[in-house]
């Protein structure tokens, strides 16, 4: 049984620390299912990792990160996070959102956002 406390701690750290793809690489099953707030939700590691790639392809500056408050309930953890950034050809923002992970066996098996606005 993995420890979804240990695991969701190092995905949050590998995120703040520059490393998003690697650890979207290391912590997602390959049937991951994604979701911001009521949009439909995006199910495979392949096509999430598309979406991943062009979120982070639309930032022109990441000034700071950070989680404001996490926990873990059983299989399932939670990560209130802020983010300053600028995107590309748009005003520099901040961004605050809830991150709820379902894990098994060790991956993130359903990923879900919410947030107001849109990003």
């Amino acid at each position: 049984m993995n420890n979804v406390k240990q695991l969701d701690d190092q995905l949050n750290s590998m995120v703040l620390g520059g490393q998003a793809m690697e650890a979207y690489e290391k912590f997602y099953a390959e049937n991951v299912v994604m979701q911001e707030n009521d949009s439909e939700p995006t199910v495979g590691k392949a096509v999430n990792r598309e979406r991943e790639i062009q979120f982070f392809s639309s930032i022109e500056q990441f000034h700071s990160a950070s989680v404001k408050a996490s926990a873990v309930q059983g299989n399932v953890s939670f990560g209130e996070w802020e983010m300053d950034i600028t995107f590309k050809g748009g005003a520099r923002t901040t961004m605050r959102q809830v991150a709820v992970r379902k894990w098994k066996d060790g991956q993130i098996i359903h990923e879900k956002f919410y947030y107001n606005g849109s990003h």
